[in-house]
């Protein structure tokens, strides 16, 4: 037998030796009941490619005898209650595996630190998943050397920063999800230089500062590629931060965008009118922060405009009428801001209610 696929199943309890298997290549016991210790057993069965225990209730050490695995390429570990010694060294030992492609820790009670040798992981190595793990500390400046790096998840943890330089190595990585972390700096100009970006989430942090004017370098055309020279960079989240100055005008190059969320900062300054020129933003989040001036006119280029947050700000104007074009707009919040003049009729209008306006004591209309 060279695969075991028992997963999506209600089994419970202690989960009986493979050993008696030793052909097995893939394990897949995700999303049952099982608990007990972590099974050691598994890191015998020598064959083993693909190991997926993910959603279930195992518990104790991660052993560090993975490394006898040397044909290992998927190992996700994720949902459980396992634990490591405070240098993670298990990881250390995963050097071995020179095929490994993908490794997921995330939702385990870890509460420990990166470490450097996470830099000697298999040069194949895609993606690694280590959100909600109570990682603390700073990340290495080792992980630099991860060069096929596609998606990296360190996502709800205890983070700090700086944020490596060495991280502008990662010339592959297509996601970077850092929300919800203790990264109290500048938000670094590192971020800028991984040209194939397109998702990068930075919410729930204590960032300050400006945003880095070099931000539209993200999606500038890339060398050698015939493919577009449109921008990469689809979703930007740095909401829940303590971000201020105004808006950069760099914006604008984020063309292929579709969904920017600047929310609960401190932005202050007029919104720029170049922000129209995004024809294919779907979302634009930049409620509770401290934008003054009008809103564009501008916006009603944003064609594909779905959702439009502008509320909890110190706006003030006319609410344009070309925001009657955007057939596809289902959301409107312009609440609490310093808006005058008769509220639009036409167009999605007729479809908000007096919700998306309440708090502009100068408004009049209908609704």
């Amino acid at each position: 037998m060279q695969g075991l696929s028992l997963y999506g199943n209600q089994l419970s309890g202690i989960l009986p030796s493979v050993a008696d298997f030793p052909n097995l290549k893939g394990l897949y016991l995700w999303r049952n009941n099982s608990s007990g210790l972590f099974p050691n057993f598994i890191t015998n069965a020598s064959k083993l490619s693909w190991i997926d225990i993910s959603s279930n209730s195992f518990s104790g050490f991660i052993p560090n005898t993975f490394g006898n695995l040397k044909n290992l390429e998927i190992l996700d570990l994720g949902d459980n209650y396992l634990i490591s010694t405070p240098d993670l060294s298990f990881i250390s030992n995963l050097t071995n595996c020179k095929s490994l492609r993908a490794l997921a820790l995330d939702q385990n009670p870890i509460n420990s630190v990166l470490p450097g040798s996470i830099g000697n992981l298999s040069i194949s190595l895609k993606k690694f998943y280590i959100n909600g793990c109570n990682i603390g500390g700073k990340i290495p400046k080792e992980i630099g050397n991860l060069k096929k790096l596609l998606k990296l998840q360190l996502q709800d943890n205890e983070l700090t920063g700086p944020v490596p330089v060495t991280m502008d190595g990662l010339q592959s990585l297509q996601g970077l999800y850092l929300q919800n972390n203790k990264f109290e700096v500048l938000i670094p100009d590192v971020f800028c230089h991984l040209n194939v970006l397109n998702e990068l989430n930075l919410s729930g942090n204590n960032f300050y500062g400006a945003i880095p004017a070099c931000i539209g370098n993200l999606t500038t055309l890339r060398i050698l590629s015939l493919s577009s020279n449109r921008l990469d960079l689809l979703y930007l989240d740095l909401s829940s931060n303590f971000l201020d100055g105004f808006l950069p005008l760099d914006i604008e190059n984020l063309k292929v965008a579709i969904a920017i969320n600047l929310s609960r900062n401190l932005f202050s300054e007029e919104i720029p009118i170049v922000i129209g020129s995004l024809e294919n933003l779907q979302s634009l989040s930049l409620e509770y922060n401290k934008l003054e001036g009008s809103i564009p006119e501008t916006f009603g280029n944003m064609k594909s405009l779905e959702l439009l947050d502008l509320s909890r700000n110190n706006l003030s104007g006319l609410i344009p009428k070309s925001l009657e074009t955007l057939i596809y707009l289902k959301y409107l919040n312009l609440s609490f801001n310093q808006l005058s003049g008769e509220i639009p009729r036409g167009g999605s209008f007729k479809n908000f209610s007096a919700k998306s306006f309440i708090g502009n004591l100068a408004l009049c209309g209908t609704p």
